[in-house]
């Protein structure tokens, strides 16, 4: 008779994880950070159909790496949940932390469920505040844990030496224009030291800015201002531009 085979419950938990820490490296890299105005999501995504970053809600963000078809499954869950609780009780009382908690148990119970494989992805859920001090970003891993963030957040790909980059350079008060190009800058660098190009068209960026008059402060930056914005030399009437509200403003989440 043959010995059954037996992984202790640590083993197994340990290798869902690197399994899925390992699907999540492989996706393109993304980064969220806080400038004087507002959160900016910046990924590298050349495709302009399947977003990495959408609207949630009002205020709120989402953003994520990994698999597609899975994060997008979570997007549209967490839509639907700010929408009914939104309409059911008040607009107030749809928030990036609530989000979080929801995307936490979900992540969590297909992380520990023995039935299915764990979700290769890694969100990142922002609501901006009335000031800097009142900006919320969660970051939720693999396997359903919260990590409250502040000032950036990098994941997917070479997120440790994104973040650490980004940590040396990153200061409050930034503007538009710099945190773009940090944002850049940051994602242009390769695991082995050197560095490579990222065009305006190769990349996806949005922001939810706290000036906007309006109630929904998320906006895509098209790849025309995120260029001027880009450039060494802008001037800050580019800034002023890219977040001004214009007839040709895409609002929607996708």
């Amino acid at each position: 008779m043959s010995t059954p085979f037996y992984v202790s419950p640590q083993q197994a938990m340990a290798d869902r994880a690197e399994y899925a820490r390992k699907g999540i490296a492989r996706g393109r890299s993304l980064v969220v950070l806080q400038y004087a105005d507002g959160i900016v999501f910046v990924a590298e995504n050349p495709s302009r159909a399947l977003h990495k970053v959408s609207e949630i809600y009002d205020r709120i963000a989402f953003a994520a790496t990994g698999k597609y078809n899975e994060y997008e499954s979570l997007r549209i869950g967490g839509t639907r949940y700010a929408d009914l609780r939104g309409f059911t009780y008040d607009r107030t009382d749809v928030t990036a932390r609530g989000l979080a908690n929801l995307y936490a148990q979900t992540l969590g119970n297909i992380f520990s469920s023995a039935a299915e494989k764990p979700y290769e992805v890694e969100l990142l859920v922002a609501e901006v505040g009335e000031t800097p001090e009142d900006d919320e970003i969660y970051r939720l891993p693999h396997d359903g844990s919260i990590i409250d963030e502040h000032g950036s957040v990098a994941v997917g790909g070479n997120a440790d030496q994104i973040s650490s980059y980004l940590g040396q350079r990153h200061r409050e008060g930034m503007d538009l224009g710099e945190v773009l190009r940090l944002a850049v800058d940051s994602l242009t660098r390769e695991a082995g030291g050197g560095e490579r190009e990222l065009t305006a068209d190769q990349l996806e960026v949005a922001v939810l800015d706290r000036t906007r008059p309006q109630t929904r402060k998320f906006k895509r930056v098209p790849v025309r201002q995120l260029a001027s914005l880009l450039e060494r030399n802008g001037s800050s009437e580019a800034a002023a531009e890219d977040t001004s509200d214009s007839a040709t403003d895409d609002t929607s989440g996708d």
